[in-house]
């Protein structure tokens, strides 16, 4: 952990030294950077984790200090585990009150890199619009998650409404049917999770969630599936199972997602 604390503490400041310039206001732009996600929740696993951030700044940023910041995190990208670093910029007026979908200025993950690499100005230039996913993070973050530099979470931060949050993660796994084929393990424990939310209003990391449907769900079929994602997402190690037992199990649990009052 001493690496990540490491890698957190470059980030910070170099998000700090980056963000200043704030096109001629006599204020720092950043207001603070925030860790969401399994890292802040106690349950990272560098093989099957993200470094989960959210920054928040006060005004605009120009293209130029974007091709900056965006430089700096692919280079620490590199020194992260190999799930990598996923990040998001958004305005301070977009966080209280909370609105939904969620503008976003700037966005990076790992899924994102090979664009960035090829085409940064192109990266730059459409990089931003609004992220449905950023009401979980900010759910995630509002309970649970911690601040690493700045003001606090709720100065910043109003919660985000029951509504908001249930169509944030509902949008994540609506595809489960056919993202469950080639995600398997992320799927079955955000599945996991969802109905956990849903049934009795928990907000659970998917490690938290796997664990939770244990302990709810009847069919011992199900039960053993989850135990191997469970597994595979504590030790790495690739869960067997049959494209059709996977595609099942995402039909059940979107009918129990769907049928839950």
């Amino acid at each position: 952990m001493s690496e990540l604390k490491e890698l957190l503490d470059e980030f910070i400041m170099n998000s700090k030294n980056i963000l200043k310039e704030n096109l001629g206001f006599s204020f720092d732009n950043l207001i603070g950077i925030y860790l969401h996600g399994s890292l802040a929740m106690g349950c990272y696993n560098e093989k099957k984790s993200d470094i989960d951030l959210l920054v928040v700044v006060k005004n605009d940023i120009s293209r130029e200090v974007k091709r900056r910041y965006m430089d700096m995190v692919v280079a620490l990208n590199q020194k992260a585990p190999s799930k990598g670093i996923e990040l998001s910029i958004v305005k301070e007026a977009v966080c209280k009150p909370f609105v939904y979908p969620t503008p976003f200025e700037l966005h990076f993950s790992a899924a994102h890199l090979n664009w960035y690499l090829s085409d940064p100005e192109d990266y730059i230039e459409k990089m931003n619009g609004t992220d449905k996913d950023l009401a979980a993070h900010v759910t995630i973050l509002y309970h649970r998650g911690m601040t690493l530099y700045g003001k606090e979470i709720k100065s910043v931060f109003s919660e985000v409404s029951s509504e908001d949050y249930m169509d944030s993660i509902w949008y994540d796994v609506e595809n489960a049917k056919e993202d469950i084929v080639d995600d398997t393990m992320y799927v079955i424990l955000n599945l996991c999770r969802v109905l956990a939310y849903k049934k009795e209003r928990l907000i659970l990391s998917k490690q938290e969630g796997g664990e939770w449907a244990l302990q709810h769900l009847p069919d011992p079929q199900y039960k053993k599936m989850i135990l191997f994602a469970l597994e595979e997402y504590k030790t790495g190690n690739a869960m067997s199972i049959t494209k059709a037992d996977a595609v099942r199990f995402a039909e059940y649990m979107l009918k129990r997602i769907s049928d839950e009052s």
